[in-house]
């Protein structure tokens, strides 16, 4: 169940000011452009800096998994924006948006991912990280048909490194949509959830 977004993030984020300079050279390492600069996603670090013993290595586990999984940035990036969809998270939706057309996503596909409807998705492989998701998220499961579908496309590390993934952005769309961390300006006049 969905509830209306309130006006103001229900616990204060912190000053990401206070990111300590080790932490800011892990986020430099993040691929593209999209979520530094303008795009800097500081609401939600200021929340999850509320815990500071556990920022510094998640931080580092999340970027150091990003830059090392078999997915390729792009591959990465639709399944984010499908667990931004699945899990109602504009926050998420809107800072990945940015990114994704950075590594070539286009608005058709954006489509496809708002809609669950992959057709428009060339790729096998990136359709079966996308139903993957799904499945992931939906049934908390991997039914059988799906699992003799995708292991002819993908990989076992492809396997790993997807649901790695996946329980990543569960902690950022649940922190975003429980919390109801409040977009920044330079993001907000994005596309939403819904077109």
């Amino acid at each position: 169940m969905m509830y209306p977004s309130e006006p103001e993030s229900r616990i204060a984020p912190l000053s990401t000011d206070g990111l300590r300079p080790e932490w800011l050279e892990i986020l430099g390492r993040l691929p593209g452009t999209g979520l530094k600069g303008e795009g800097f996603p500081r609401n939600v670090l200021g929340i999850l800096m509320q815990n500071q013993d556990t920022l510094g290595p998640f931080l580092d586990y999340w970027v150091t998994s990003k830059s090392k999984m078999g997915l390729t940035v792009r591959e990465q990036e639709l399944v984010i924006l499908r667990m931004a969809i699945l899990y109602r998270s504009e926050y998420v939706w809107k800072h990945h948006v940015k990114v994704a057309r950075e590594f070539g996503i286009n608005e058709a596909e954006l489509d496809a991912i708002r809609q669950g409807a992959y057709t428009t998705i060339e790729a096998e492989r990136e359709r079966a990280f996308l139903e993957l998701t799904d499945a992931f998220v939906n049934d908390r499961s991997l039914p059988p048909e799906l699992w003799d579908r995708t292991r002819g496309v993908l990989g076992p590390r492809d396997f790993i490194d997807l649901i790695s993934l996946v329980s990543q952005y569960v902690l950022f769309a649940l922190v975003n949509v429980c919390i109801q961390v409040q977009l920044e300006p330079s993001v907000a006049g994005l596309p939403g959830i819904e077109p």
